[in-house]
């Protein structure tokens, strides 16, 4: 048979039974009569349904005639009902009529206030009959069956991971090209995903939707991080580590902390080699080497490479000190300077030389100090030449060069390029001579000239 030939039935025949189904839908209906009750119900012809009112039973022929005789009056969409068109107008309108008794969040239909109601109580009536887990939705129920019945046939040609459909393969692909087409269009900035631009986007605007934990308070600006926030209060831990027994609350976590146990850094720097078991982390030593410090303090434009700095940074201007010292009640503004002052306390000094057996409080002076063996000065100045192992000498040495004394003598105006000159200077006006010779008693101004001094008694005695 010829394709146009074909084609024309087929249409034909397809217009036969939409005047079939127009027709029957125009005939009166007719009530029959239950052998059960008596009562009269009105059977629908095409699927034989029995509607107990003719209203309902006409608003049931929609579904077969597709007629959506309802239209909105702002963007034209069409419902098959009254009750339909209304829900939908508070789309239109914000009307949320629905407020949750427990933290005041309005929904627009009851429905989704009932589903909401379940993060309260912690109600999930969908389980897994082949793994026991249980989820608040069916939704979610559904897109967790996959795990168990879907064929992972889409798979990756350059780490081999697996997947159920072409898009999310696409989008895994970027992790491997670097690819990031979702662009922000105030600061620049890509994105492999639409839903991590829309979260950036909240940077500028300022808005911060917020999901409060009904049980403890925290405030959320994802739905996702709150839904896992609540194991915590629940105690649901899914994924178990098999070689340290650790649980974690979603998978990804325990992904992450496999690496711990294989060693695996699969997130390499390109520009210094360095590898890191998470991308969050490769992000942030990229920081190093471009210098972009995209959290700036509010209040005097300090810019900082990671936004828990910028947190620290605050409390010099709040003045906050959460951390006092149990000892003697001094406080500060961060945990490791307490640390650190603690060992005034103790005595400890954990960090010591290989080589001559010095010790220290902090690993930042073992570093310095190690200089000394190494010999190693990085700092060296442009204009002589001359290297120095910290940064503060050299400092202090530029000013050599360029005459500069900023620490004048109250008393007669004298210049001194370093503060310890004019400490030495002041004790000429006070007559201070804190360093005695213990074998006459004479005293001097600074430890040089006693260092000096002990030579005479030395060449006495020879």
């Amino acid at each position: 048979m010829p394709p146009h030939i074909k084609e024309e039935q087929e249409e034909l025949w397809i217009n036969q039974q939409g005047e079939q189904l127009q027709d029957i839908t125009k005939l009166p209906f007719t009530a029959v009569p239950t052998k059960n009750t008596g009562k009269s119900t009105f059977p629908c012809s095409l699927c034989g349904k029995q509607l107990t009112q003719k209203g309902k039973l006409s608003r049931h022929m929609r579904i077969h005639t597709g007629e959506k005789p309802f239209p909105c009056s702002l963007c034209g969409k069409r419902f098959a009902q009254k009750g339909d068109l209304n829900r939908h107008m508070r789309i239109h309108t914000g009307e949320k009529p629905f407020p949750c008794s427990l933290c005041g969040t309005a929904f627009a239909h009851k429905g989704t206030l009932e589903l909401h109601m379940r993060n309260h109580t912690g109600e999930k009536p969908f389980p897994c009959s082949l793994c026991g887990t249980a989820f608040a939705r069916k939704g979610d129920l559904n897109t967790h069956m996959r795990i168990h019945t879907e064929v992972k046939s889409v798979v990756c040609s350059l780490c081999g991971k697996g997947f159920t459909e072409k898009g999310t393969l696409k989008t895994h692909m970027r992790t491997h090209t670097g690819e990031k087409p979702f662009v922000c269009s105030l600061c620049g900035k890509g994105f492999a995903q639409k839903g991590h631009l829309e979260l950036h986007m909240r940077i500028h605007t300022g808005e911060k939707p917020t999901f409060p934990c009904s049980l403890c308070g925290k405030q959320f600006t994802e739905k996702g991080n709150l839904n896992t926030h609540m194991r915590i209060h629940t105690g649901e831990k899914l994924f178990p580590c098999s070689l340290c027994c650790k649980v974690f609350a979603r998978k990804r976590d325990l992904n992450t902390h496999m690496r711990i146990h294989t060693g695996e850094k699969p997130f390499v720097c390109s520009l210094c080699g360095t590898a890191f078991a998470q991308k969050g982390n490769l992000n942030k030593h990229m920081r190093i080497h471009t210098g972009e410090k995209p959290f700036p303090c509010s209040l005097c434009g300090k810019g900082f490479a990671q936004k828990g700095t910028l947190e620290l940074h605050m409390r010099i201007h709040t003045g906050e000190k959460p951390f006092p010292c149990s000892l003697c009640g001094t406080a500060f503004a961060h945990k490791g300077t307490l640390e650190l002052h603690m060992r005034n306390h103790t005595g400890e000094k954990p960090f010591v030389c290989s080589l001559c057996g010095k010790q220290f409080t902090e690993k930042g002076h073992l570093k310095l100090h190690m200089r000394i063996h190494t010999g190693e000065k990085p700092f060296v100045c442009s204009l002589c030449g001359k290297g120095f192992a910290q940064k503060g000498d050299i400092n202090t040495h530029m000013r050599t060069h360029t005459g500069e004394k900023p620490f004048p003598c109250s008393l007669c105006g004298k210049g001194f390029t370093q503060k310890g000159n004019l400490n030495k200077h002041m004790r000429t006006h006070a007559a201070e001579k804190p360093f005695v010779c213990s074998l006459c008693g004479k005293g001097f101004t600074e430890r040089g000239k006693l260092n000096r001094h002990m030579r005479t008694h030395a060449s006495e005695n020879l």
